[in-house]
């Protein structure tokens, strides 16, 4: 293999370098959080989560960023819950996917 070639096999290269310990300290902060909060700072718990997760991924040597905010998040969320109750739980079963979405649409990559 060549220079040049394992220059770009470096470049291409796709990781994640996140620990074990550090998504278990963000887990059990934002598990508490939102506990404390009665489930209001969900939304925030999932943005530290995710923003963590993305912050520590490279795919093809890009790395990755999330640029939503809690606040963001919290007005869908509402949104969400609300269709909800009016559905007597059935749009419940949509909200996962939603927020697959609603994820992907603020992950962009670092400049």
């Amino acid at each position: 293999m060549s220079k040049k070639e394992k220059a770009e096999e470096v470049v291409t290269k796709s990781y994640f370098d996140g620990n074990g310990l550090q998504k278990f300290g963000w887990t059990v902060l934002t598990f508490f959080v939102t506990l404390l909060t009665l489930g209001i700072a969900h939304p925030w718990s999932v943005c530290k989560l995710y923003g963590w997760e993305t912050k520590h991924t490279v795919i093809e040597g890009k790395r990755l960023r999330f640029d939503a905010t809690a606040l963001q998040l919290f007005g869908t969320w509402i949104k969400w819950w609300l269709l909800t109750i009016i559905t007597i739980g059935i749009f419940g079963l949509f909200i996962p996917g939603r927020l697959r979405k609603w994820k992907v649409k603020h992950t962009r990559f670092q400049d």
